[in-house]
């Protein structure tokens, strides 16, 4: 991987130019170029297996990319000597699984990074992780362990741990995908009103009711490349691509 150096000229929160990765003879992610913008949620859309997920987890670089360069504000994530965990510190990921440790509370598993990686004192990561569960609709359920709530539930303690740390950017891989139907609302109520709030978030989603409303741009991917980008109305409404047109046809 290259270092440029200085960063693009054009604002971005999150920039990605050339972007490769394979697995051996597989090719995953093939030459792709997005960007981010600061404020916006760009949604990722498209089959399983285009690469999606592949994409988001290289943003934070929990998988390494072959080739290309991925920019956080004016840090190169990619550079050779770039501080990684810092990187990661400045980008909240909530996955599909809720990765929640069993044993610990609620309001401890917000607060444990605030106080191992950020160096925050205890009670003053609890107030933060009471603040960041009363967004998510979870300020009475912070004594409970993940057990005793639901999947909905779970997630949304994910997300307010992810929001505790302040972070640039959020990255949500597919983070409805685990739960029954019933419990996707809530979960995805939060998600928008972070959009509406302004936070730059990059979404996988196979919700595609969400993509209309929420995102400010959809960008499809199909084997491994990019191939549409552009408003809601123009990817649902007015498609250009063919694979696009039938990948809507098949969902919608």
């Amino acid at each position: 991987m290259t270092a440029m150096t200085k960063a693009p000229a054009t604002p971005a929160a999150l920039r990605v130019t050339g972007l490769s990765k394979s697995y051996g003879s597989h090719t995953v992610l093939r030459d792709i170029t997005i960007d981010v913008r600061a404020g916006e949620t760009l949604c990722l859309i498209g089959p399983s297996g285009s690469g999606k997920s592949t994409l988001l987890k290289c943003l934070n670089l929990l998988e390494t990319p072959d080739s290309g360069e991925i920019w956080l504000g004016e840090t190169c994530l990619t550079a050779a000597r770039a501080d990684v965990d810092a990187a990661r510190a400045r980008i909240g990921m909530v996955f599909q699984h809720f990765n929640l440790f069993p044993h610990l509370s609620v309001e401890r598993n917000v607060t444990l990074a605030l106080t191992s990686v950020k160096g925050m004192g205890r009670e003053q990561a609890r107030q933060s992780a009471l603040r960041r569960l009363a967004e998510v609709g979870l300020a009475a359920f912070a004594d409970r362990r993940p057990a005793q709530l639901s999947g909905g539930q779970q997630q949304r303690v994910a997300i307010a741990r992810a929001l505790a740390m302040e972070p640039e950017v959020m990255l949500f891989d597919e983070a409805t995908s685990a739960l029954d139907p019933e419990l996707v609302k809530d979960v995805l109520a939060v998600m928008r009103d972070l959009a509406s709030a302004g936070m730059t978030m990059a979404v996988v989603t196979h919700e595609m009711g969400f993509a209309r409303e929420a995102a400010d741009r959809v960008a499809f991917m199909c084997d491994g490349r990019l191939a549409e980008i552009d408003t809601p109305d123009r990817i649902f409404e007015r498609a250009d691509h063919a694979r696009l047109r039938q990948f809507l046809s098949q969902v919608l």
